[in-house]
């Protein structure tokens, strides 16, 4: 595999020669600017064999490099050793962004290639902006992949409705208001790319990229003639019948630049710059009108009906949960062989046996031991090891339903933990109870909130460079904005109907990690004279291990928080077990005294 990276360089360096270009950039996305891809546009990871889900490729004639943030860094260091491809950790002061390396490495008359169609509008014009001042050049023409032999094809899932009774809004009523709110913005039509966009606006769903119900398309949303591009193998009669009753026609995946390049030139087209490829807004050319999505804050605030789904959809993963984590302790205690495959198998066997369920709302994260200190590991035949009862096991897993979607970070103890694994620990969940407990006025973003989940691991001199939460879909992508909390400043205040995770940790490398993650939701908590305020309600339903808990630094009000959530745990999902299950249970949540 590592030859095969090392011939893979040589041959785009072979391109950029005939090409005349000097550095090419490869980043881990597609057409639409996803976060999760369809193995087509795989193309980061075809060239470098690096499997993050994050993270771009730069290549010259005689250096290579990966950038990848924290999340990352020691999976990076592993797969890229031996490629001839270094790793940037970008977060790291000494760390340059990409466009300034390229400025430091390249002279002036060089040019650096990209593919149009992978990068956004907005960031090629901060590329364009940032190198021609050091009179470099760059081209938009290059496609790396037609080195790819055997590229996949695009996928060809069916598109299927989601049912109103879910979604609880109508398509109608969704495209009505894009449309109003394009019309406040002085445009006739919009133009959509996002994946889970188009999903949420015209309620289907399909399979195209794993672990996200989304289907490969653009939308194009006019009063007149709205048009979906997708591969029309993918629609059923049912699907075809329901999209033209909600006026939008059906045209080939392929055929969207030219028909944006055919547009009448009345008519301006809103098209977020974020989100929308370079080729594509180009074909739209002077009827461009950039804006933020009007999608984004209607998705991301859920409706009553979304709500109640979600509600809902974590009874049942919480009980789902119940059963794996019994599983996996039982197979301990008798000695029988576990793996970090295996835990992520028992998880998905007890979730599909839930009602609703869909698919794994993302690939599990199952690190035993130093394992966990990587903090998007994924076990592969290569990397899985066998589970022994002597560190901690991190387990980070979700599920969507039809009725909503999940994640939840549980780490437990397998054996007795060491003092500093139960300060660890708990400096973490002080973090994450003094998070859960925020009550802040309305117009609060989430870097404001940020410092509540990482002040006392900062007391000790610990931190973790991840976010400390993302927005979450309902019955779709995992990871949603417009919201986050993190340190990085976010414009999109915190409003109700948001559902946000909260997820503070600390990686210790080569010994273990520690996560521990809810979904809140934000909702109202009181209106004074100052004004609304909002709290979260913690939305996800299962234990916490009380064996981690160092209760000599935490208050009272710490401790009677986590009683109060397990006796929510225990009240919502016993009446859903079986005796076995319910006893169970009843010892995970029993009252943490100091």
């Amino acid at each position: 595999m590592k030859q095969d990276i090392i011939q893979r360089i040589e041959s785009l360096r072979k391109l950029m020669t005939e090409k005349h270009i000097d550095a090419v950039v490869i980043p881990q996305t597609d057409p639409h600017q996803s976060e999760y891809l369809a193995d087509r546009w795989q193309v980061r990871r075809w060239f470098s064999g690096f499997t993050g889900s994050a993270g771009s490729l730069v290549v010259t004639a005689t250096q290579a490099f990966l950038w990848a943030d924290s999340r990352y860094w020691l999976q990076a260091d592993n797969q890229l050793e031996g490629t001839g491809i270094g790793v940037m950790k970008e977060g790291l002061p000494e760390v340059p962004e990409i466009n300034d390396w390229l400025c430091k490495n390249l002279k002036p008359g060089q040019t650096v290639g990209i593919d149009g169609m992978v990068f956004s509008s907005s960031s090629v014009a901060q590329m364009k902006a940032a190198l021609s001042k050091h009179g470099i050049n760059l081209s938009t023409d290059i496609d790396p992949a037609v080195l790819w032999n055997d590229r996949p094809s695009l996928p060809l899932d069916p598109v299927f409705i989601h049912d109103e009774k879910f979604a609880g809004e109508s398509t109608a009523s969704k495209l009505s208001k894009i449309l109003d709110f394009a019309k406040k913005q002085g445009a006739e039509s919009v133009f959509i790319a996002d994946l889970a966009e188009i999903a949420w606006t015209l309620n289907i769903r399909s399979s195209d990229v794993e672990s996200n119900p989304v289907t490969m398309a653009f939308l194009f949303v006019s009063p007149l003639n709205s048009v979906l591009f997708v591969e029309t193998a993918k629609l059923s009669d049912d699907v075809r019948n329901y999209l033209t009753a909600n006026g939008v026609n059906v045209a080939p995946y392929n055929t969207v630049e030219s028909f944006l390049n055919a547009l009448p030139d009345t008519g301006k087209v809103l098209v977020n710059p974020v989100q929308t490829a370079f080729r594509l807004q180009k074909a739209i050319g002077e009827k461009v009108l950039e804006s933020s999505s009007p999608v984004a804050l209607l998705k991301g605030c859920k409706n009553e009906t979304q709500i109640k789904g979600v509600r809902n959809a974590m009874e049942k993963d919480g009980v789902a949960l119940v059963h794996s984590f019994m599983e996996i302790e039982e197979k301990l205690h008798k000695g029988e062989p576990l793996t970090e495959i295996d835990v992520a198998e028992i998880l998905t066997k007890h979730r599909s046996a839930q009602e609703l369920y869909f698919d794994q709302s993302f690939d599990t994260i199952a690190g035993y031991g130093p394992h966990g200190a990587i903090v998007h590991y994924s076990a592969t035949p290569e990397t899985n090891v066998t589970i022994y009862p002597d560190n901690l096991l991190l387990i980070d897993s979700g599920a969507n339903y039809l009725d909503g979607t999940t994640d939840i970070t549980r780490t437990i103890a397998l054996g007795q933990p060491t003092p500093q694994q139960k300060r660890d620990f708990t400096l973490v969940m002080k973090g994450h109870i003094a998070l859960a407990q925020a009550v802040y006025p309305a117009g609060t973003r989430g870097a404001q909130l940020d410092v509540l989940a990482r002040i006392f691991l900062w007391k000790d001199g610990l931190s973790y460079l991840h976010g400390t939460g993302h927005g979450v879909g309902h019955f779709l992508n995992v990871h949603e904005g417009p919201q986050s909390i993190r340190l990085n400043e976010n414009p999109t205040p915190l409003m109700p109907g948001m559902i946000t995770s909260d997820e503070p940790g600390i990686y210790r490398a080569g010994q273990y990690g520690i996560r521990c993650e809810n979904l809140i939701l934000t909702i109202p908590a009181m209106t004074t004279e100052f004004g609304d305020f909002y709290k979260f309600e913690v939305l996800t339903l299962f234990p916490f291990d009380l064996t981690l808990f160092d209760t000599t630094i935490m208050s009272d009000a710490e401790i009677e928080w986590l009683n109060a959530y397990h006796d929510e745990v225990r009240a919502r999902l016993t009446p859903r077990l079986d005796a076995e299950a319910a006893a169970w249970l009843e010892e995970k949540t029993k009252t943490l005294k100091r």
